[in-house]
């Protein structure tokens, strides 16, 4: 069997320290040397553990050092897999202020598929239970639910979307329209009205964590609001100078367009002048996106007070019918209190969980990697497993856009949500599980730091 990696694991930075982590586990060694079983960095090869078991696993030195695993060829009896953090998503404390990071994670299956089966809806691996456009669709009720929402067979898309949704990311995605396209004819959603944009007005250099980033981005994007042109629009590097560039070109963009949505699925750890950058996510009759993060901390941009803040959930199938069963939290997603930003007006009424300080997310979807989606990226191997609240941002900025009310802002936006919380059928109410730095917060009935109000269902209350 041949994994395709890229480039090499490096530490990851949990709080103020570097770790090495066994993400599978979520056991963590003081970053120096790996324990047996860990992750492993090595000149030659790649360690990777599978519940004792050790492959050795070639290691491919391509563009970015990023250790990505995606499946091409993959059969057996299903076991537990592997989730790989690229090196893209890792947060350095050199980076404070100054560069942001992706927020993906990767599911490395423990057993081979059989063969690939092609378009009619269906997920190009049968048997599993990752999620689809159309079980997508069919969780968050932009269709009517039916057969449990199996994305074996359930195949009916949402139809909505219009006006426009812009994706910010950083460095080039060379394949980002033809994989788009192979997405599409494979889950049988209508060919995008897609147009990538290079915000600095040259075409920027590569990188293969964001490259997978943009690819997630655009096509779960596409998924919830097949009818709305999507922009891609690239900053020249992961620096917050550039990727603020290329927010204002595609605030730009979608302004032109008669309004829509602008999503951002980077972050970085919050610092004091964060606040200074909070009016750049204004532009009249655009709502704002972004990612709260994976590492339990709360980051920016989704903290501002000018953003819909993106939170994860879990998907509960049952283990053998694979029907959706309810959504849990997500332990990783960013959550909390901002540590700058004060607490906006759209949240008074949850001050007492607050208290004077804005409060994260807002709004939660699937983005544990073990309920994850396919994407597809022909640069890093084909179909890819992914998670992250990198998924959750373009697709709930998909299912606002799809529910066609397009707010003036995103004061107007979250006022509407927040005042909708109590609605029947607007939003799920996640209660079970918990978030946030040392699984510290708890969810609860109404609005919790692990999903904010819960998951959208239909197209009321947004």
């Amino acid at each position: 069997m041949t994994l395709h990696g890229i480039g090499v694991l490096g530490p990851a930075q949990y709080g103020r320290k570097e770790f090495w982590t066994d993400i599978r586990s979520h056991e963590v060694v003081h970053f120096g040397q790996p324990q047996e079983g860990q992750m492993q960095n090595r000149s030659n090869s790649v360690r990777v553990s599978t519940f004792g078991s050790l492959r050795r696993i070639p290691a491919v030195a391509v563009a970015a050092a990023v250790f990505f695993l995606c499946s091409s060829a993959f059969a057996g009896t299903p076991q537990r897999s592997e989730v790989v953090i690229p090196e893209s998503s890792l947060q350095r404390p050199e980076d404070l202020g100054k560069r942001a990071h992706t927020n993906v994670r990767l599911v490395v299956p423990a057993e081979e598929f059989s063969s690939p089966q092609y378009g009619a809806g269906s997920p190009p691996y049968s048997g599993y239970f990752y999620e689809t456009p159309a079980s997508l669709a069919c969780v968050y009720k932009l269709v009517t639910p039916l057969n449990g929402c199996n994305p074996n067979n359930v195949t009916t898309n949402s139809n909505g979307g219009s006006r426009a949704i812009a994706v910010v990311d950083a460095y080039d995605a060379p394949n980002a329209a033809s994989d788009l396209a192979v997405f599409s004819s494979q889950f049988g959603l209508p060919p995008a009205n897609f147009q990538k944009v290079y915000a600095g007005g040259s075409k920027p250099s590569y990188d293969a964590g964001w490259e997978l980033e943009e690819s997630l981005d655009i096509q779960m994007a596409h998924a919830m609001a097949p009818n709305a042109k999507i922009y891609l629009v690239e900053a020249a590097s992961n620096s917050f100078k550039d990727l603020f560039t290329a927010v204002q070109v595609a605030s730009s963009l979608v302004a032109k367009a008669g309004g829509g949505e602008v999503t951002m699925s980077w972050s970085g750890g919050e610092w004091p002048g964060e606040t200074s950058y909070d009016s750049i996510f204004t532009t009249p009759g655009v709502v704002y996106f972004a990612s709260t993060g994976d590492c339990g901390f709360t980051g920016y941009p989704a903290v501002s007070p000018n953003v819909v803040a993106a939170g994860g959930t879990s998907i509960s199938r049952n283990a053998t019918t694979g029907a959706f069963q309810s959504e849990g939290t997500w332990d990783a997603g960013g959550a909390g209190p901002s540590f700058f930003e004060p607490r906006p007006v759209y949240q008074n009424a949850i001050s007492s969980i607050v208290g004077t300080h804005r409060g994260v997310p807002d709004m939660a979807a699937v983005a544990n990697p073990d309920t994850g989606v396919w994407v597809y990226d022909s640069n890093i191997g084909g179909w890819c497993i992914l998670g992250g609240t990198s998924v959750s941002s373009p697709l709930l900025a998909g299912i606002v856009n799809s529910a066609g009310h397009f707010a003036a802002s995103t004061s107007a936006e979250l006022t509407t949500v927040y005042s909708s919380m109590a609605m029947t059928g607007a939003f799920r109410d996640v209660t079970l599980g918990f978030c946030g730095p040392w699984c510290g917060y708890m969810a609860g009935s109404g609005w919790d730091f692990c999903t904010g109000v819960g998951s959208p269902t239909g197209a009321n209350g947004k």
